[in-house]
């Protein structure tokens, strides 16, 4: 493995361009081998000072393999796999191929809440109370037409094996009125509701839908992730929603962006709201504005080292 590692490949007509550095406690090289066990591809050790966490890989495709048993492999969701390899066909990879995993994030810009939802990016981020470990997992959220909602909110209950009464607006989809504990029910096993609202996180009975716009507002997860964010969530945990489809964070010396599509349509101009955003956090003499306008345009999901050399500042000082 090198140090300042810039990984180019083609991937069936498109050109993934990832800048990585090993820096402090974080570095991006591609790792190769054995698939990494739950502790390693969910929860980490926060640096000072530092926004980033996760390390990507690269999966050779299997035999009979999609791309949505990659992503739940990695405990990704399908968006994350779907931005980088958008020309392949997820049903029918061809074995052997080589799979970029993008298991890595730039962390997003909230409060003190111990549960922090991207609406945006489709990730939930969930902090210890110390704040120096973070577990990250992949969700489902609502359709356009029945967003997710944005705002700070307390788990007010938690059932297991939990029923649902079916909503009049959804019985003509479901058929039913209610569905009882059980394989077949909508919520999977575990459900945590947000107080003041009929939403919660909860689990699913189709795994398949993680990194998708397919809930009534919802938000939900891999059966594996709900099992473990159950147990670890008390009732009355604060719950922070947000819409953030630009994160920008320091590593060390560094400056990281990563860019993903304004799915909700909320944002309008990303290019022009990127740059408002470095201005508001003072980092436009920081930032290589070619770099930066790349990875606005690109929203591919992958933190982008936009850092403006040092040579090129000097130079600009010196003219």
């Amino acid at each position: 493995m090198k140090h300042g590692l810039t990984w180019i490949t083609w991937r069936r007509g498109s050109l993934v361009l990832l800048s990585c550095l090993w820096i402090g406690l974080w570095h991006c090289d591609i790792a190769h081998g054995d698939t990494p066990d739950r502790q390693q591809r969910s929860t980490y050790t926060l640096a000072p000072g530092n926004a980033l966490i996760g390390h990507p890989w690269e999966h050779a495709i299997q035999k009979g393999e999609t791309l949505l048993d990659v992503a739940r492999l990695y405990d990704l969701g399908f968006n994350e796999i779907e931005l980088l390899h958008a020309h392949w066909d997820p049903w029918l990879p061809s074995v052997g191929a080589q799979v970029m995993v993008p298991s890595f994030w730039v962390l997003p810009d909230a409060g003190p809440a111990e549960i922090v939802i991207n609406v945006a990016e489709l990730r939930l981020y969930r902090f210890s109370p110390d704040r120096r470990r973070v577990t990250t997992f992949p969700i489902g959220i609502g359709e356009k037409d029945a967003a997710t909602p944005i705002g700070t909110f307390r788990i007010s209950d938690k059932k297991q094996h939990p029923s649902w009464s079916v909503p009049p607006s959804l019985r003509h989809k479901y058929q039913v009125h209610w569905f009882p504990p059980g394989p077949d029910n909508p919520l999977g096993e575990f459900w945590m509701g947000l107080n003041g609202t009929r939403y919660g996180i909860h689990g699913t009975d189709v795994p398949w839908s993680i990194g998708r716009l397919v809930t009534h507002g919802c938000i939900r997860l891999y059966p594996e992730d709900i099992t473990e964010l159950f147990e670890q969530t008390p009732v009355g945990a604060q719950v922070e929603l947000i819409y953030q489809p630009i994160k920008i964070g320091p590593l060390n010396d560094r400056i990281f962006v990563e860019v993903h599509p304004d799915i909700y349509g909320r944002i309008g101009d990303l290019v022009s709201f990127g740059f408002a955003l470095l201005h508001e956090r003072g980092l436009v003499h920081r930032v290589d504005a070619k770099k930066m306008y790349r990875a606005l345009k690109q929203q591919n999901g992958l933190p982008v080292d936009v850092t403006r050399d040092a040579d090129l500042r000097a130079a600009e000082k010196d003219g």
